[in-house]
């Protein structure tokens, strides 16, 4: 019996939080098929993140899951997925779903007979690793451990392409988030000041975040990446680079928080360029406007109508079915004709190559507007799409997260909202 009640365990005005049991279901179903397609016996799921999609929580573990023709497979009379916990087992079993848990939770076995234990629930070969998201030292000691079942193969891709396509009520958690995230622009917005740092502007976004359930985490795929939830740049601030692989670098609080929002004061005329995450129960939505105290003029204003132009374009050739990569050749084609190639996604050397990124759990999941993706945005795909220009006194661009629908793509993020400048 748990010390804790499951009462304690709530959203706001006690709601249920967890991921629905049949969310769940209809995960773990699709990854079993999945994996007896890729010929994988099975996936030994250890990333936090997929911890949470598959199993509804991130505790400490390794979640089995064997392929649809598997001896341990649901299909075959097995026993199905089971989730091996170190710490919490009563929070992992609270956390699937309780007693309608479409998975079995225990407590993680000694490694030395982890090998046998899988064999024993019906497992024929070494399950695959995500080598993709996990150490290479923890994937070593886990093909060790593994290696009286053979050799262990990679799931990774598997299970990222799985997460490409988003399910209704995956989407219904990123339109929630996208409503929270619109009032953060209205913060931000009544926030700006001359004299205020950028880091002031951004505690407004945050306090808007936190008080509607923002855990504290933007969880990214790519290594040795981390990103704040609100960038809030201005003026020459705008075109500092940073670490991370986007158009807008910034100053940062210190060095170890080296991109984004900095103690940079705001000044007239000058653009401020504000680009906010929110994450919903685990969902990212991601966009991006324009500010200004006072008027913006030009060259500003005639870059910010062109990197419009620029979203508008890539935009219509995701929703017709192009290939990700076809848009990017569109995208870019198009800024480099309006003269704007040197400053295209940053400065050289610090250019980064690509015009949108798919969102889910992750900030920076697949496919991406780039070189290399001959593959289009499938139907319930989303993906952030985000044109920015920078410049040594600046940046400006736009964002918004968009879904794929069988009508072509549709705007989540401050969808009635078409001011993209706003003077203050």
């Amino acid at each position: 019996m748990a010390s804790w009640s499951v009462e304690d365990m709530s959203g706001p005005d006690g709601e249920d939080w967890r991921v629905p049991v049949k969310e769940l279901e209809a995960r773990l179903e699709r990854l079993s098929q999945r994996l007896a397609r890729a010929e994988i016996s099975g996936a030994l799921i250890q990333n936090p993140v997929d911890l949470y999609y598959y199993a509804g929580g991130r505790q400490n573990g390794a979640l089995f899951v064997p392929a649809a023709n598997s001896n341990a497979s649901i299909h075959q009379n097995g026993d199905g997925a089971r989730f091996f916990v170190r710490r919490s087992v009563s929070r992992a079993e609270f956390e699937a779903g309780g007693d309608d848990a479409p998975l079995k939770v225990e407590k993680f076995p000694s490694l030395s007979v982890f090998a046998e234990t899988l064999s024993n629930i019906g497992l024929e070969q070494a399950p695959g690793l995500q080598d993709g998201e996990i150490p290479a030292d923890f994937a070593q000691k886990f093909r060790s451990v593994l290696a009286p079942l053979g050799d262990a193969t990679d799931c990774t891709q598997v299970i990222h392409s799985q997460r490409e396509v988003k399910s209704d009520w995956e989407i219904s958690m990123m339109r929630e988030g996208a409503k929270i995230q619109e009032q953060m622009f209205e913060s931000v917005e009544k926030s700006i000041k001359l004299g205020v740092t950028e880091l002031e502007i951004v505690a407004a976004a945050e306090e808007v975040s936190r008080r509607n359930g923002f855990g504290g985490n933007v969880q990214m795929r790519r290594f040795p990446l981390q990103c704040d939830r609100a960038v809030i740049v201005s003026g020459r601030a705008g075109g500092i680079p940073s670490f991370f692989d986007s158009a807008i670098g910034g100053t940062g609080a210190h060095p170890l928080a080296g991109m984004g929002s900095g103690f940079n004061k705001l000044q007239a005329n000058q653009p401020i360029l504000v680009d906010l995450v929110h994450v919903h129960r685990g969902y990212v939505v991601d966009a991006t406007r324009m500010y200004s105290i006072g008027e913006l003029l030009e060259p500003w204003d005639q870059r910010l109508s062109d990197m419009i132009e620029v979203s508008d374009r890539v935009v219509t050739s995701l929703g017709r079915g192009d290939d990700c990569s076809k848009a990017w050749e569109i995208g870019s084609q198009l800024a480099e004709s309006m003269g704007h190639s040197e400053h295209l996604m940053g400065m050289k050397p610090d250019q980064s190559k690509f015009l949108g990124h798919s969102v889910g759990l992750q900030l920076d999941e697949s496919p991406v507007v780039a070189k290399g993706f001959d593959r289009p945005l499938e139907n319930n795909g989303v993906m952030a799409i985000e044109p920015k220009l920078v410049y040594s006194d600046g940046s400006i661009g736009i964002e918004d997260t968009w879904l794929q629908t069988s009508k072509g793509m549709e705007r989540l993020t401050l969808d009635a909202n078409n001011t993209w400048l706003t003077l203050c």
